[in-house]
């Protein structure tokens, strides 16, 4: 399909609505601007009690299950997290069929490692229980960002006898503690997603996701799949890769003084501070109060 489009000139967008959730977007912007110093680990997660709709559940039509379903957003949140010119290199995956009686798998876990020595750690699942569980967390050099979309929201509530209808996407009761949602359509990023892919077509350009974005997703989906079977690291085989050149990162140093690393500071009770340093030729670790 990308050939294709780009053989024919055609614009081609990626409906991939969670990296157009607005909190996202801010996280985005942040790690953009050096908030949190360099990514080094990444957490996305989707998981709920399973889709609408039958064709889903059925391994005859879909061959595959709930890391195709939900795993496809999960890894384009976490690589939209590392930096989509860095490029995914081997991911390791285990799938499998924990509670329904389908032959596809109902939950998946996996790793993508990255060119840059980052690592994006991925979840889906169709066996949670009490709605949808959807966040993101980003662990970086400098700081750190925690994402939950749906479950907590800011509005919560305790309804005894019952709210009187409809709760919120994939919610599983209508009474007790209940997590409604104010704008679901925005919050789960269709409203930023169909305006960025509508101006694109009228300002003929690209727009953010694209039908190449979508081939990276399938091809580190296609290695999760080979690692499910062997139960190893499996390389992602992208034979058109469009990104930076990769380069191995050798870590984040912070330099103490001319004679040591800097390990760790940290405030003691009394208001001392503590050191731990290494020295840069011995390679020494040792510590320090101020």
């Amino acid at each position: 399909m990308y050939d294709a489009a780009r053989r024919s000139g055609a614009m081609h967008g990626y409906a991939e609505t969670e990296v157009f959730a607005p909190a996202v977007v801010k996280a985005r912007e942040v790690i953009e601007k050096g908030g949190v110093g360099r990514v080094l680990w990444v957490r996305s997660r989707e998981s709920h009690s399973g889709p609408h709709s039958p064709h889903f559940w059925d391994v005859r039509q879909t061959a595959v299950g709930a890391l195709n379903d939900l795993g496809c957003h999960t890894i384009e949140t976490g690589r939209s997290f590392v930096g989509k010119d860095v490029r995914p290199v081997e991911v390791v995956c285990w799938g499998a069929t924990q509670v329904h009686p389908i032959e596809a798998e109902d939950s998946a876990v996996g790793l993508v490692r990255y060119a840059n020595g980052a690592l994006a750690q991925f979840e889906a699942a169709w066996t949670f229980r009490g709605g949808m569980d959807l966040r993101d967390e980003v662990s970086g050099s400098d700081g750190t960002i925690w994402l939950n979309h749906w479950l907590r929201t800011g509005f919560e509530m305790f309804s005894a006898p019952g709210s009187g209808g409809y709760v919120a996407e994939k919610a599983e009761t209508e009474s007790g503690w209940l997590f409604p949602v104010g704008d679901e359509v925005s919050a789960l990023g269709y409203d930023a997603m169909f305006a960025d892919m509508l101006d694109a077509f009228e300002q003929k350009r690209a727009p953010v996701e694209t039908f190449y974005d979508g081939y990276v997703v399938n091809a580190i989906m296609d290695a999760c799949y080979r690692s499910m079977e062997t139960k190893r690291w499996e390389p992602v085989v992208l034979d058109d890769w469009r990104g930076a050149t990769e380069a191995q990162s050798e870590g984040v140093r912070v330099e103490y003084d001319a004679r040591h690393w800097l390990i760790k500071l940290e405030r003691m009770p009394d208001g001392r501070r503590k050191l731990i340093l290494k020295d840069k030729q011995t390679g020494a670790v040792s510590q320090r109060e101020e």
